[in-house]
């Protein structure tokens, strides 16, 4: 967490000894860095993760929701939905991320400064492809099972349950896949092997070439991929 910022749910409890208002914030920290170590998760995830009992998590999800540290979401569901309401998932704003950033930023990027020194640029590209091989097995069914056509929305369904605000939009020439968020675009200013490897998977998923047009890692608001028509594609 940055020094000075606070970090996530330091609101102080009232009528709390310091200690305790201290011990509060300390959980309620762990709570936002277990959301993001393991993207939006349900209440019932975080008090088994973290072996606290449901109430408890409640509260401090109340807090880091006053906050504007966490959002609310229903949670998606592929394939058949079962009866009753969805679970909530609980995620991390973009405000409540930003404050992580300069922590992990700096550790990730020195740690891939050393292996690019140590072991060549080509071990930054293999680990950067190790790293996105768990989104294409992950996403793999899920964008199999969607009509033809409709492949690029399922895969911007299955990145926004996983925190990535995506979207996919009609565009000449075939559809734009945008992704509004993107946990490690700090780092993949230093490091562009990232934003390639992501780009190999999805072209892989998709079954086509596809073409980085914007990327928040560049200073654009968005990252975009082009997808071509199904016209002419080529497997990959």
């Amino acid at each position: 967490m940055r020094e000075g910022a606070g970090g996530p749910g330091r609101s102080a409890v009232p009528g709390s000894s310091a200690a305790e208002n201290d011990a509060h914030a300390g959980t309620r920290n762990k709570v936002a860095r277990s959301i993001l170590v393991h993207g939006p998760s349900t209440a019932a995830d975080l008090a088994e993760r973290l072996d606290l009992t449901a109430a408890a998590v409640r509260r401090h999800l109340d807090a880091l929701l006053a906050d504007g540290v966490i959002e609310a979401r229903e949670q998606r569901v592929y394939g058949h939905r079962g009866r009753g309401r969805p679970a909530k998932v609980f995620a991390l704003t973009d405000a409540g991320r930003g404050s992580f950033h300069q922590e992990y930023d700096v550790l990730a990027a020195d740690a891939l400064n050393f292996l690019a020194e140590v072991a060549g640029e080509d071990a930054v590209m293999a680990f950067a492809r190790s790293r996105v091989a768990a989104i294409e097995t992950k996403y793999l069914p899920v964008v199999e099972s969607a009509p033809e056509g409709k492949r690029a929305e399922a895969l911007a369904e299955a990145l926004s349950a996983d925190g990535y605000a995506a979207s996919a939009r009609q565009a000449p020439g075939g559809e734009q896949l945008c992704q509004h968020h993107c946990p490690v675009a700090h780092v993949a200013e230093r490091f562009p092997q990232l934003c390639e490897a992501e780009a190999e998977v999805f072209a892989r998923l998709l079954g086509t070439h596809v073409q980085r047009l914007a990327t928040l890692a560049h200073g654009d608001g968005v990252c975009t991929t082009h997808v071509p028509n199904a016209i002419g594609r080529n497997p990959v």
